[in-house]
């Protein structure tokens, strides 16, 4: 399981390599007070692959399991008390602070969406509705519904004081409000009409349960209930009965939080601790860390099979010492391999259920047997070393009775303790300085303890991860193998070290009679020893090996270890005969077997005698309780008060005279500043009284230079002056002979212009030309068809009134001579023949009418003969001056007089036929009613 600190990041990564399943630590460190900041609340979004979390100085942060990320996204510098994540508007969140309010953000932007008051206690609970639109806002006085688009208040819920309100909350796929009290008793509530649906019957008689923690499956069907009891409440909310009761085991007390797992049948609601795709699990621990499980690891031991009732163990070895047989009996599989295996089944030692019994540790180890390892192999394997200790410690690994010691700070005794003990390592040193706070906050002796952090410091460098473990182990050791040495405090514990030199004295007479000859006491080859719990004089790899025996025997073990050490060194230490070197001996490393030592120790403890044996005047060892740590009060309490209370003196007085020192150090700082303030305004005056002789020097000075520099400025300004027009004369001619050249530019970009349009004209002239050649040809050729077609419509209009008129003469005299007939033959004929005659004459004035106009018609196409032939002079005209009209003229404007031209002579032409059309139309008629007349 990995860890991460985030310190004062705002950002980075979960894990530095992501693990698979997901598993990790996340602490919140604050560098600037040197302590852990603790997260006090968790929730999940909707998708489940983010959550939020707030510590107690009111940080939020985001972690986004998926992208392995988190980022700090609001500092509302207030514990945060409630948390929601799960709103509509996917970037928005809810977070219920210390001051009663209730905060909406925007995770993305970090702005502030809306503020809503109302609450007189802390919140609680904040229950959003599975819209999104409604939440719930709980406190023990009150409930209150919320409306997120507007933000306003839609409803308050209010119970009496003696009944408080454990928890309010949205049914999940429902409109229901569910609603905890603090006498067990649940209503559910419609949530637009705040009506009673119903409620869970209570018990009328047996204990009460005083329900704490609930949950709800994701149908809301099924209520989980739990509180100060192992058991837990199954309710059916549909039939609105119990269900179920569940057992705990007896260990649980108080259920605090509970949560539904979601799998194919189930899931729970988006809560503070289980995502909602059922992936990840997230615990705020004791010490303020957050623990990410994956939901896949946590449930891998249930999917196992069962253990094998009997185990087979292969060789001989020591590991086959902590092997364990079952009596029941043992199934066999229905096919076996081939190939057999040899097994060896072990029986268990003949040893009383008793003794068995005291020597079990927790996590399933033996004491004797774990005694059986160590003699065998001289030592725990290192990998297994810490969970072994914590094993024979029985450490009850108390995280809220730490906590609250932790949270007392730094012990006063402790605050400049780097001072006496100065550590390279800073981590190092917050430790040490942390589990000494919660040793004095403990009691109160080892706030006064000098040789306190010699004890505790090589703990504190092996658990410098884990501070709970480090002080219990601390604790443990001055519990069970300090016994008796505070009962002379401040002095060493004399009656222990006589323990110690009594054993010596039985063992080794000559030895000790040296140590007594050279004037040296147990106190100086003892207590050295003790005070140190030999880290001074062995290195790490000695000093753990040691205190594998340590832990695994009777406390009085550490004492013979005093004397096997004494004695493994009886050589070097018969050479000494100074208190000096004995005194650099005992504090200092020394060449000494360590195997060989444990291997005295353990000769020396079986071979000491009863009356002087340690372990008659030592109690066995006595792990410490689980959930508060006893109470240490074995030595003087009056002498540690004394000093506590002079130390408290001592340190009002040096407080007081810090304070005094300091009044007096800011008077005579004051006075000082006053007589610089004073010194310096005199100073001050007379500086200014010279500035003001100097400036009056100054300033005649720069009077006359003024004058000076005004005459020089005058001379300068006429230089100026004809600098400028001699200047300006060069520009003008310089301008003249720009325009000169501009203009000659321009005269040849005319020319140019000019070329081109010629050019461009003659180009047009000629292509004109050719175009009139060809129109020209175009209008002869049309012309010669026309006068072709003219000359042959007028020979043929010619020939038609030829021969009408030859007609018509014809029968003139036909009927001119039948006339004469008739005179000739009607000579006798009477009063009709004047009017025959009449008759006659009136024909013939017709046929003399009729020849007139025979000669009209012949003298009007002699007219338009002779009109054809000066068109015809007028288009040789026309052709012969295209060429010079042409050069005169574009080609547009000729073309358009041509083409009127053309529609002019084609307009003669129509004219001229309809006038030859029109008369030969009359005369026909004419001729045509004359013939009838005659006929």
């Amino acid at each position: 399981m990995q860890t991460t600190d985030i310190g004062n990041k705002e950002d980075g990564k979960i894990w530095h390599r992501k693990p698979t399943p997901i598993n990790g630590v996340i602490h919140s460190a604050a560098a600037y007070q040197s302590k852990i900041v603790r997260f006090l609340h968790i929730t999940f979004d909707a998708t489940g692959d983010s959550f939020l979390a707030g510590d107690h100085h009111g940080n939020i942060y985001v972690f986004d399991i998926s992208a392995n990320r988190f980022r700090l996204i609001q500092k509302t510098g207030q514990a945060c008390t409630a948390l929601a994540f799960n709103l509509r508007r996917t970037t928005e969140f809810l977070v219920a602070l210390a001051d009663y309010s209730v905060k909406c953000f925007d995770k993305d932007t970090k702005q502030l969406v809306s503020w809503m008051r109302g609450h007189e206690g802390a919140v609680s609970s904040v229950s959003v509705h599975s819209s999104g639109r409604y939440a719930i806002t709980t406190s023990t006085d009150t409930a209150q519904l919320w409306d997120l688009d507007t933000f306003q208040r839609k409803r308050k819920l209010n119970v009496r004081q003696s009944v408080g309100i454990q928890r309010v909350f949205f049914l999940p796929l429902s409109n229901t409000i569910l609603s905890c009290f603090s006498d067990d008793s649940i209503f559910a509530w419609e949530c637009d009409t705040l009506f009673c649906k119903y409620q869970l019957p209570v018990p009328d008689q047996g204990p009460r349960f005083h329900y704490k923690a609930f949950a709800v499956t994701r149908d809301g069907k099924t209520l989980a209930a739990g509180g100060r009891s192992n058991l837990l409440h199954l309710w059916c909310l549909e039939a609105r009965q119990l269900l179920r009761v569940i057992q705990m085991p007896p260990k649980v007390r108080t259920v605090r939080q509970l949560d539904f797992l979601p799998d194919s049948f189930d899931g729970g609601p988006p809560c503070s601790a289980v995502s909602p795709n059922g992936r990840h699990v997230v615990t705020i621990m004791d010490n303020g860390g957050l623990n990410i499980y994956a939901v896949q690891s946590l449930t891998q031991e249930f999917n196992k099979p069962p253990p094998p009732l009997v185990k087979v163990v292969s060789g001989g070895g020591p590991s086959a010492l902590t092997v364990k047989v079952k009596s029941e009996s043992v199934q066999r599989p229905s096919k076996t391999s081939s190939r057999s295996v040899k097994t060896k089944v072990l029986r268990p030692p003949a040893v009383s259920v008793a003794e068995e019994k005291e020597n079990e540790l927790p996590d399933g180890l033996n004491q004797k047997r774990l005694l059986g390892l160590l003699k065998a192999f001289g030592e725990y394997p290192a990998k297994y070393r810490m969970f072994v200790w914590r094993s024979l410690l029985r450490l009850p690994e108390n995280h809220a009775a730490f906590s609250s010691l932790t949270d007392k700070g730094l012990h006063s005794a402790y605050i400049s303790i780097q001072e006496r003990y100065p550590i390279k390592s800073h981590k190092l040193q917050r430790g040490l300085q942390r589990v000494l706070s919660a040793l004095a906050h403990w009691a109160a002796i080892f706030g006064e303890t000098e040789y306190l952090p010699l004890v505790a410091f090589p703990f504190v460098k092996l658990f410098q991860n884990n501070p709970l473990l480090c002080f219990e182990v601390v604790a443990t050791i001055i519990v069970n193998w300090c016994q008796h040495w505070f009962e002379y405090f401040p002095n060493p514990p004399l009656n222990v070290l006589s323990m110690v030199e009594n054993v010596l004295a039985h063992h080794d007479k000559e030895l000790l009679q040296h140590l007594t000859d050279c004037g040296v006491t147990s106190q100086l080859y003892v207590w050295p020893l003790l005070e140190t719990l030999f880290s001074e004089v062995l290195t790490r790899e000695e000093w753990l090996k040691l205190f594998d025996n340590v832990f695994s025997n009777h406390p009085a073990f550490l004492l013979v270890t005093v004397v096997s050490y004494v004695t493994c060194c009886r050589a070097p230490l018969l050479l000494c005969n100074h208190k000096e070197d004995f005194k650099y001996f005992f504090h200092h490393r020394n060449n000494l077997d360590i195997s060989a030592m444990i291997k005295e120790t353990y000769r020396l403890m079986e071979g000491t005698p009863a009356e002087i044996h340690p372990r008659n005047m030592l109690a066995d060892f006595q792990p410490l309780t689980r959930g508060q740590y006893p109470v240490f009060n074995k030595y003087p309490t009056y002498i540690v008060e004394y000093q506590s209370q002079e130390r408290e003196r001592i340190r009002q007085q040096e407080m007081e005279f810090l304070r005094e020192r300091q009044a007096v150090q800011e008077l005579r700082a004051e006075t000082v500043r006053r007589q610089a303030e004073d010194e310096a305004w005199y100073t001050q005056q007379e500086l200014l009284q010279q500035a003001e002789e100097q400036r009056r020097n100054i300033l005649q000075q720069e009077e006359n230079k003024l004058a000076e520099q005004r005459t020089r400025l005058a001379a300068m300004k006429r230089e100026l002056k004809v600098k400028e027009m001699q200047l300006m004369d060069a520009a003008r001619r310089r301008f003249q002979k720009h325009q000169q050249h501009q203009r000659l530019t321009d005269l040849h970009r005319l020319d140019d212009q000019i070329q081109q349009k010629m050019k461009l004209r003659e180009q047009e002239s000629a292509a004109a030309v050719q175009d009139a050649e060809v129109r020209q040809i175009e209008l002869e050729t049309q012309r010669r068809l026309f006068e072709q077609q003219l000359a042959q419509e007028q020979v043929s209009v010619n020939q038609e009134v030829r021969a009408e008129v030859d007609t018509r003469t014809r029968r003139s005299e036909v009927d001119k001579t039948a006339f004469r007939r008739h005179l000739d033959d009607d000579t006798d004929i009477g009063l009709g023949t004047n009017q025959i005659l009449v008759e006659s004459m009136a024909e013939a004035g017709q046929v003399c009418t009729d020849t007139e106009w025979q000669a009209e018609v012949l003298r009007r196409l002699e007219r338009d003969d002779m009109h054809q032939d000066s068109h015809n002079q007028l288009l040789a005209r026309v052709h012969r001056e295209t060429p010079r009209l042409l050069s005169s003229v574009s080609l547009d404007r000729g073309r358009a007089e041509l083409d009127c031209r053309e529609r002019k002579l084609m307009q003669d032409i129509r004219e001229l036929r309809q006038k030859l059309a029109t008369p030969m139309l009359g005369f026909s008629n004419k001729l045509t009613h004359w013939t009838l007349e005659s006929i």
